[in-house]
């Protein structure tokens, strides 16, 4: 059992190609955790340790967040590696949300990013402290004092800069630390021998002005240090203490930085992770109480408490379910039996590991502040588990809503099997992914985050499970209505040995837009005996399901019956059911239908520079704009969009704002479709209408 004060358990998080992958590689390098380094998309083929996923490999991107642990001066820490991508935003959602704190990776050329954007939301959402390293130092047009102008700036954080690079691009050869006011080289074949030394002559000034500018900083939170300052009585730990409380307090984000790919300055990373982010201990986390009405409740981080522990992510390994878990407060034991506090089940803890990527080494148990794994739990993600001392549930993730979605269609029957178990595992797996039946076709959609994030599982199901799947966009849910009153008269008579079928109606249809469909009997005299109007009621209830324009649903539609006759011996319900929908057929196409098509309510959120590219995008799509809204270098447009012209919206917008801005839709209304756009649908709709009935 580790020490409380000398946990940290820290993700990585970053703007897609930011190096945080090789940084961890080289973080598990140093740490003596790997004991040879790959690069991502290697050219030995191995790939780095935490891409475990083939398609990780191959694409040089990571997927899923991955686990792992290592140990450094004493402290042990466990980190997730996210993904940079904003299609698998969950991954860096679900791993932010049981944090204790982060490392956000920034690229010394192209600094703060659309995605870095992103993930400050979410590290703002958890409150979640960090550190900012910038990385890749040695690339041409490197430049760390502009990407600390942008993390003030673009971020609103208040960098403050602890180290100074020492040359830059070909040139970078290390670091001075500003706290120590020494110079940091690192040599040998894989930069493991640090070098101390003087700082290089020709820096000492600008080594000044950084240090004072540093001080002046620092000294805003700390009166201690302001004293020291003016006694010129400042030391190390001094500093290293008032940066700690600062960062844990988000007050400051300590600026670092180096070159991973190169392996330069990593180590003084870990250094700084391991002196200035929280401990479980320096974190408050909260649960609410399920038996007082979801009170809150302050979780302790004692051994000794009732147990509280939240499954935050959950995978299909080789021997079933993974569920990765982080502990809050008491300690899990093998052979303990636990509680879910959704479902109220109980379980039987069986093995319990440490996670290091996809290997894994098997614990006795587990204290408060640990990340961990279990087998054989059935739980679905963001569950919470307790020992039965105590009814409380921590609060769940936020899960943003799916914004694109695809028809799948399987090849052949064992391609169905495969493909429904694959869809099971997915959406369990992730909430970003939904999985419905489109109840109009029959058809299977898949919905997710975005082009990238559905690819990649339609990927998977053709590797993991050989099943094979057609796709296609989802059809449009278009809908007809009339916009015309018309009376109707309509005799249904059949005449064939024995007794026939007669029925008479009339009446009329009128538009009706407070419902999709009324049907009102005025009917006196008995002219349609009362045991018949229920039949005539179904009849043209079964022909509003299909209209003749597109074949679509017909809606906002009344239907009066104020008229009609009977036969004493061939009337009967098929008669009168036949009569309406003989009626509707003969009269729908008079009363002027039109298509309906659904608009979408869509929200874009991006840098203002952008506001007036949104705006053309959206209007280009038949958008009505709404409204937008300013603040904080950061628009918002809001808009009704035409659904069908949303499909490859997320392509067109990244490209557009370079891939800075993000959007999110949700059905508002049915609107009356362009006649010109009407009339092609139409068209297409009669010649598969023919191509059917050859």
């Amino acid at each position: 059992m580790t020490e409380l004060s000398k946990l940290r358990n820290i993700g990585i998080s970053a703007h897609i190609d930011s190096g945080k992958t090789t940084l961890t590689e080289r973080i598990l390098f140093y740490t003596k955790r790997i004991h040879a380094i790959h690069d991502v998309k290697g050219k030995d083929g191995v790939g780095a340790k935490m891409d475990s996923m083939d398609l990780e490999r191959e694409r040089g991107i990571t997927i899923q967040s991955a686990a792992t642990h290592c140990t450094w001066g004493g402290n042990h820490i466990n980190i997730i590696d996210t993904p940079g991508h904003v299609d698998f935003t969950i991954e860096v959602e679900r791993a932010l949300r049981v944090l204790d704190g982060a490392i956000l990776v920034l690229c010394a050329v192209a600094g703060v990013q659309s995605q870095s954007l992103t993930v400050d939301r979410q590290m703002r959402r958890y409150g979640v402290p960090r550190i900012a390293f910038v990385n890749k130092c040695d690339r041409s047009g490197a430049n760390p004092l502009r990407v600390k102008q942008q993390l003030r700036e673009k971020l609103n954080l208040n960098p403050v800069l602890l180290q100074l690079p020492i040359g830059l691009e070909d040139k970078f050869e290390g670091v001075v630390d500003l706290i120590e006011l020494q110079a940091y080289r690192f040599e040998g074949a894989n930069g493991e021998k640090i070098l101390k030394g003087e700082i290089p002559a020709d820096m000492a000034d600008a080594v000044a002005a950084a240090r004072e500018e540093m001080l002046d900083a620092l000294s805003m939170f700390s009166d201690e240090l302001t004293e020291a300052i003016l006694e010129e009585k400042v030391t190390p730990e001094l500093l290293r203490k008032v940066i700690r409380q600062a960062t844990i307090a988000l007050q400051i984000a300590p600026v670092m930085m180096g070159s991973a790919y190169k392996n330069k300055a990593v180590q003084l990373l870990l250094d700084g992770v391991a002196s200035y982010l929280p401990a479980p201990t320096d974190v408050e986390n909260h649960g609410v109480d399920l038996d007082k009405d979801e009170e809150k409740v302050v979780l302790s981080s004692n051994e000794g408490d009732p147990l509280v522990m939240l499954a935050f992510k959950l995978e299909d390994g080789r021997y079933g379910q993974l569920s990765y878990l982080r502990v809050y407060q008491g300690t899990l034991h093998k052979g303990m039996e636990i509680t879910n506090t959704r479902t109220g089940k109980r379980h039987k803890v069986g093995r319990i590991v440490r996670m290091h990527s996809d290997e894994m080494e098997d614990i006795e148990s587990s204290s408060p502040g640990d990340i961990v794994a279990m087998f054989g739990i059935d739980c679905n993600s963001g569950d919470t588990f307790t020992d039965g001392k105590l009814n409380v549930a921590m609060s769940s993730m936020f899960v943003p809503e799916p914004v694109i979605s695809l028809t799948v269609t399987p090849k052949d029957n064992k391609s169905q099997t495969n493909m429904s178990k694959a869809l099971r595992r997915f959406t369990k797996e992730d909430p970003t992914f939904r999985v419905s039946a489109d109840p109009e076709t029959g058809d299977t959609i898949i919905a997710g985050m975005g082009e990238l994030h559905l690819d990649v599982y339609i990927e998977r199901m053709k590797r993991e499970y050989s099943a094979e799947v057609v796709t296609s966009a989802p059809r449009v849910a278009y809908r007809e209505t009339i916009t015309r009153k018309v009376d109707y008269n309509y005799t249904h008579k059949k005449q064939t040995g024995g007794s026939g079928q007669y029925g008479k109606v009339a009446g009329y249809f009128e538009p009706w837009p407070e419902a999709n469909f009324r049907f009102d009997d005025q009917v006196t005299g008995g002219s349609v005996p009362r045991e018949f109007i229920p039949a005539v009621e179904k009849g043209f209830h079964s022909m509003v399901a299909k209209g003749q324009l597109i074949g679509a649903p017909v809606v906002n539609v009344s239907i009066t019956l104020n008229d009609g006759a009977a036969h004493a011996v061939d009337s009967s319900d098929m008669a009168f059911q036949e009569a309406a929908r003989g009626a509707w057929r003969e009269t729908y196409l008079k009363a002027a239908p039109i298509i309906l098509e659904p608009l979408m309510k869509v929200a874009v959120e991006g840098p203002s520079e952008f506001q007036g590219g949104i705006v053309g995008i959206l209007m280009q799509r038949r958008g009505l704009i709404a409204g937008s809204t300013e603040g904080e270098g950061f628009t918002r447009v809001e808009a009704e969009v035409p659904l069908s012209e949303m499909f490859g919206f997320s392509t067109v917008l990244r490209s557009a704002t370079q891939g800075k801005a993000e959007f999110t839709m949700e059905f508002s209304r049915y609107s009356p479709l362009p006649t010109a756009l009407g009339e092609e649908l139409i068209k297409k709709y009669r010649e598969e209408q023919a191509k059917k009935a050859k």
